[in-house]
């Protein structure tokens, strides 16, 4: 069952449907104590009781934030050329 704007699941406010894969909805949301926007990707109630779909389904949320942790950390990009040596 899809989840409508203005609903709540724990701290994200649902905002509006992106669309759905092949074993969830995604919603853009907001987090509400951090003030910021955030995709949220729901398992399909029917699809929650199988076993290997759900443990496929937080593989990806697992890589997901690994992946999200390593972007985060990135050094800025140094100046090249005339504008690294100018003093």
């Amino acid at each position: 069952m899809p989840i409508l704007p203005g609903e709540r699941l724990g701290p994200y406010e649902i905002l509006s449907s992106i669309g759905a894969g092949g074993i969830g909805e995604i919603y853009r949301a907001r987090d509400t104590p951090l003030d910021r926007i955030v995709v949220i990707k729901v398992l399909s109630s029917h699809l929650a009781d199988k076993v290997e779909l759900r443990e496929r389904f937080e593989r990806e949320a697992r890589v997901i934030r690994l992946e999200k942790a390593e972007s985060s950390h990135r050094w800025p990009e140094l100046p090249t050329g005339d504008k690294a040596c100018s003093s």
